[in-house]
């Protein structure tokens, strides 16, 4: 995993009053809990760009009062009118403990599926896995080449060497869905040759009047 660093500073009141000024300020309230005491402090609201407003997952050393922490972002909260950011809970880690992350998923390939017309669908963007810190991935990667039209990859069938994937067995990852285009041609295919044959048995009255014609004179 890629490693980001965001430097803080402790915050001696721990409340609504001052974490209002400290939004203020264009600073986010923050907390970092998982090795006993937990250490509250603040950071610019401009050095979680890429930490926060990005998919993928990475380890974040949180520098405070001269001291280091290994983290990882566990919780974001943001303002629900602006959705501005107004809080971060971060996880300090070890090498020798595993954690539970969430991890973004990408696919490779073209799928046979799309290829026949049918249409790809992440239905999982993130999936939380846990393992050790130098077991995670950046990323999880989906080979999606074979799959077909009504085919899927489930959690199930995904295998990440040191990692464990925390979800049912059996919920869909990705998969490739039908669309008209996917749809069988068979039917239309069908319809002039359905066509010819309904109108062949209304020329045979015709023909047979032309016969009968000169039997009259």
């Amino acid at each position: 995993m890629k490693t980001v660093k965001l430097s803080g500073s402790p915050r001696a009141n721990v409340g609504k009053v001052d974490a209002s000024a400290t939004r203020a300020k264009g600073l986010v309230p923050c907390v970092i809990y998982g090795a006993g005491e937990q250490v509250h402090f603040s950071a610019d609201i401009r050095d979680f760009k890429d930490i926060i407003f990005t998919p993928e997952t990475k380890i974040v050393n949180v520098e405070v009062a001269g001291k280091s922490y290994k983290t990882v972002l566990q919780e974001a909260q943001f303002h629900r009118l602006n959705d501005q950011l107004i809080h971060a809970d971060f996880l300090q880690v070890s090498e020798d403990k595993p954690v539970a992350v969430f991890l973004p998923v990408k696919t490779t390939g073209s799928a046979e599926g799309v290829k026949a017309g049918g249409k790809l669908v992440i239905k999982m963007r993130k999936l939380k896995v846990r393992g050790l810190i130098s077991k995670l991935p950046q990323y999880i990667d989906l080979n999606v080449e074979k799959l077909e039209i009504g085919k899927a990859i489930a959690t199930g069938d995904i295998n990440i060497d040191g990692i464990t994937i925390l979800h049912p067995k059996n919920l869909t990852v990705v998969a490739v869905q039908t669309t008209r285009a996917a749809g069988p041609v068979e039917e239309v295919a069908a319809t002039p040759a359905a066509a010819a044959k309904t109108a062949a048995p209304a020329a045979a009255p015709a023909a047979a009047a032309k016969t009968a014609a000169p039997a009259k004179k």
